[in-house]
């Protein structure tokens, strides 16, 4: 069978090859590009680069309290987990 596309008759074979080769390179040129470079690592774990960046600044002594609660409750469970 074949269609006819501006006045010329192309065969469904090709068409489904062309359909396919589209596809495959569109995927091809979504996937490629400049890869970003990893931070360099300073011999820290993940874990204490986030500890170090994120800090809790409270509004209320309760709110104080609270983040203390939180990182005793963080620390046990490193503790637990490393033995």
């Amino acid at each position: 069978m074949s269609y006819v596309i501006l006045g010329r008759a192309i065969k469904s074979e090709y068409l489904a090859i062309g359909t396919l080769a589209t596809a495959v390179g569109v995927g091809l040129l979504s996937t490629g590009g400049k890869k970003e470079a990893a931070p360099p690592s300073s011999g820290k774990s993940a874990i204490e680069t986030v500890k170090e960046t994120v800090k809790f600044n409270a509004g209320s002594s309760e709110e104080e309290q609270l983040m203390d609660s939180i990182k005793k409750f963080i620390d046990d469970a490193e503790k637990e987990a490393k033995h």
